[in-house]
């Protein structure tokens, strides 16, 4: 009798305060959507929404059906809070007040 050809990847998630690192067995041919389903995650942070959140391995990202292979980081990402441009913004008009140039 063979066994299946077996996968070891981890899950990531995080919030500003807390940060969840799952590890996860998975059969050969998994998807990214897999191991989330498979690492309990969803369960976790019910807040996550498969169908809106963007998911990436090791910082690229990926579709839910994409395959993943032994030793991946599926990472969940979270919708920033603030455009990234507007809080430089905001950041020199704080400096510029600070030292008197405004």
């Amino acid at each position: 009798m063979s066994m299946a050809p077996v996968l070891e990847v981890e899950v990531a998630y995080a919030k500003p305060q807390t940060q969840a690192l799952i590890a996860v067995t998975l059969t050969a041919e998994a998807t990214v959507e897999q191991a989330i389903i498979a690492s309990g995650i969803l369960e976790r942070f019910p807040e996550i929404d498969l169908n809106t959140t963007k998911v990436g391995v090791f910082g690229k990202i990926c579709r839910l059906s994409d395959s993943v292979k032994t030793g991946d980081r599926i990472e969940i990402y979270r919708p920033l809070s603030q455009n990234p441009m507007e809080a430089r913004r905001q950041r020199a008009m704080t400096d510029k007040v600070r030292s008197g140039r405004a």
